[in-house]
């Protein structure tokens, strides 16, 4: 059945991806998913048709999704009040009558998009839908029914929303809708342990999502940071597990009662099966082991706010061979060295423990920097023999610069010639794609600024020298 999917207006490239990654954990074939824009409308609109299986996953996907604002079945839509009316007295009768019966209650609310109607004129446009036979009860609190009224300006691009030539209105019955004080509960503000790369509610809610995070599910986090993004998995009741190469924010925090742990005893979320300090580069599981996480979720160090590290420093740098090795008198209190980790180790690495530790079917959903030379986004994504991609959702953050959430799902066993070709794989994608993400000169370009040429016109009395930032050049 077709339904009417009201997306929330932000976040674009997120907003199908989510959606279908929900069908597909209730039940429906993500593949076979029908979409279909309302007359008039531009893709990048906030209202779809969607045709889904049965109106009880429907209810699912809406209360579960963050960006899903509500579902519908609509009654009718038109380009005037006249057109409603008329559309909605055709609509058949056995698919009304168990909403407007006597025993019922109900509710209508107006909602409009791309312009603001006064409370006056939204009453008198409620009261003008008396021609439905409504033989229930109003009940403005908790009604058994919600309705719906939706109004679309007819407007042009200029004000930086999708272009609507044509003024359109929805009549429907509500499915389901997000739960609005989700992100307000899980807001970082009132967090008691945040780190300065803290993931964003919203967007750890959305990763939690596309990586399928349900109960029954152990979901790991190799970057886990003050864990953020597993405090959103754990919400969705997935058994959670996170690493960290800094030993103070997995033990310490700030303390007993500023940690990892508090995070979500603060939400009253079930625990993390562990905590580990351990390194992306090494990893600590033994030998033979596999196949044992369901999801792998994580924001990788990419050197603007914080860069990655990896087990090395002075010692392992000098040549020196064999374990690392720490004193007894010193092991208490102490901090293992680290060294710089390029991000295209990093992701090489993370994809391999990706193919030996997911499950067949498991899901990678790990963000990628990119770097904007134009409008358009045509990049080479990190690939693997193990892993299928399946979603690529950019968020721009700076007119430079922007992160794309990748979605991967395993499709193939690991093994040696596996591991040969990733190889392989890794070492062409380092030399032809990423050299400007190694060594930390994502950082560079980001902050340093782009000068004309200095015959330009233009740049007369402009100096050209870097760009400093935060008391250092760049």
């Amino acid at each position: 059945m077709w339904y009417l999917c009201v997306f929330y207006h932000r976040l674009l490239d997120y907003r199908k991806p989510e959606f279908e990654s929900l069908a597909e954990l209730f039940g429906a074939e993500s593949h076979s998913l029908e979409w279909k824009l309302p007359q008039h409308h531009h893709p990048d609109s906030p209202f779809h048709y969607v045709n889904l299986p049965s109106e009880d996953i429907a209810r699912k996907i809406a209360n579960r999704s963050i960006l899903v604002k509500g579902l519908y079945e609509i009654w009718g839509e038109g380009s005037s009040y006249e057109e409603l009316k008329e559309a909605i007295n055709s609509y058949p009768d056995d698919r009304k009558l168990p909403y407007i019966a006597q025993d019922s209650t109900f509710r209508i609310i107006f909602d409009s998009f791309g312009k603001v109607v006064p409370f006056e004129d939204q009453t008198a446009r409620i009261k003008a839908m008396d021609y439905i036979p409504f033989q229930g009860r109003v009940n403005l609190k908790c009604p058994e029914h919600k309705f719906w009224l939706i109004e679309t300006d007819d407007y042009g691009s200029a004000n930086g929303l999708p272009p609507v030539v044509d003024k359109r209105i929805f009549f429907g019955r509500e499915i389901g809708g997000a739960d609005r004080k989700l992100l307000p509960t899980y807001q970082l503000k009132s967090r008691k342990y945040l780190g300065p790369t803290a993931m964003d509610a919203e967007v750890a809610f959305l990763m939690a999502n596309q990586a399928q995070a349900m109960p029954g599910k152990l979901v790991y986090d190799p970057f886990v940071g003050t864990g953020s993004i597993l405090v959103a998995a754990a919400h969705f009741g997935a058994m959670t597990m996170g690493a960290d190469i800094d030993i103070r924010v997995v033990r310490d925090g700030r303390g007993p009662d500023c940690n990892v742990w508090s995070n979500f005893k603060q939400y009253g979320l079930q625990m993390p099966v562990s905590l580990l300090r351990a390194d992306n580069n090494l990893p600590p599981w033994r030998p033979g082991l596999k196949e044992m996480f369901d999801a792998i979720i994580c924001d990788p160090p990419y050197g603007v706010r914080a860069g990655g590290r990896k087990s090395g420093g002075r010692k392992l740098l000098k040549g020196v061979v064999g374990p690392y090795t720490v004193p007894e008198e010193k092991r208490t209190g102490h901090i293992p060295s680290t060294a710089a980790y390029s991000l295209a180790e990093c992701v090489h690495d993370l994809l391999d423990l990706a193919a030996k530790m997911l499950v067949m079917g498991g899901r990678l959903v790990y963000f990628y920097p990119v770097l904007r030379d134009s409008d358009t986004l045509d990049v080479e994504f990190p690939k693997h023999p193990c892993f299928k991609l399946i979603a690529s959702c950019e968020q721009i953050l700076s007119y430079r610069y922007s992160r794309v959430l990748l979605t991967m799902v395993k499709i193939a066993p690991y093994n040696d010639d596996i591991k040969e070709a990733a190889r392989l794989q890794h070492l062409d994608f380092k030399e032809n794609h990423v050299k400007w993400l190694e060594e930390g000169n994502l950082h560079a370009a980001v902050f340093s600024p782009d000068f004309p040429p200095s015959d330009d016109p233009d740049t007369k009395g402009v100096k050209d020298t870097k760009k400093k930032y935060r008391g250092k050049y760049v």
